[in-house]
């Protein structure tokens, strides 16, 4: 199942993806918001409303950010072995952990403001895990019985400013640095340790083009080792870092982002999240 927030009237109203199109399920009759269904509201009504052929679908919808109470946003880097090696960093021994703040979460449409300041502004393409159960030490045959869904994300970065500290929290986390979306698709109907292709293309060009199984640390590898030092609640995201092509990777530094650019970042079985820099 693939769910996500619209906007509708200044309101944010939970849709389901149907064979049809997009429904609103909250205009009809759907009493569950995310947040209920992330913490394991019965999905009958959703499952209902989506069988049924008779409700419209929404032609242009205006998506809202994934989760209307944003929890932790938790990120991975350095895990593709060729990103790493390309970008000149060692391959990590464990995951590389870092974190964004709550007001870096952006939906998919939203423009995203690139401050004049700074100018090495980077794209990076990644699934991102939703957290559906409280993990605190799990173990990897856990871990993934804790994952509500997933949905695609871009690990917006400011290149210059994160290479000052090894922490790097700086370089990723201005407001809107972390869109996600459109849509979540469940854990049951998303499985992945099996090939997606993760690509993003700026204005229309193909930049990355990588696949979910070529991660050095899988998703359960990434939730056990992280539920030791952070406890993972519903509704948190999990950056799981980004294949090669990124600009960073360019000897001539040509390929950083500018206001105007567009940037989609497409994952095989869940979607393609857009944004405009703005």
């Amino acid at each position: 199942m693939k769910v996500c927030n619209i906007e509708v009237s200044g309101r944010v109203h939970l849709a389901v993806e149907t064979a049809r199109g997009l429904v609103d399920a909250t205009a009809a009759g759907c009493p569950l918001c995310m947040e209920e269904l992330i913490a394991g509201a019965d999905r009958a009504p959703l499952e209902k409303l989506a069988a049924d052929a008779a409700l419209p679908v929404v032609d242009s919808p205006v998506y809202a950010n994934v989760l209307s109470r944003v929890g932790k946003l938790l990120c991975v880097g350095l895990n593709y072995k060729a990103h790493a090696m390309k970008a000149g960093f060692a391959l990590p021994e464990y995951p590389i952990l870092f974190s964004k703040f709550a007001d870096a979460l952006a939906p998919s449409g939203a423009a995203v403001e690139l401050p004049a300041w700074e100018s090495s502004y980077d794209y990076e393409a990644e699934l991102v895990i939703v957290m559906g159960k409280t993990a605190w030490n799990v173990s990897r045959e856990e871990a993934m019985d804790c994952v509500f869904g997933y949905t695609c994300g871009n690990d917006l970065s400011i290149r210059e400013p994160q290479m000052r500290s090894g922490q790097w929290l700086i370089g990723k986390t201005m407001p809107g640095f972390g869109p996600c979306g459109p849509c979540i698709v469940t854990a049951d109907s998303f499985d992945p340790g099996r090939e997606h292709a993760v690509k993003s293309y700026v204005n229309g060009q193909l930049r990355q083009n990588g696949c979910t199984t070529d991660m050095i640390f899988d998703c359960a590898e990434i939730i056990r080792y992280a539920s030791r030092y952070v406890r993972l609640e519903p509704g948190d995201l999990i950056f799981t870092g980004t294949p090669s092509g990124v600009a960073l990777e360019d000897d001539k530094k040509n390929s950083w982002l500018k206001p105007g650019d567009g940037v989609e970042i497409e994952i095989e079985g869940i979607g393609t999240l857009y944004n405009l820099m703005r």
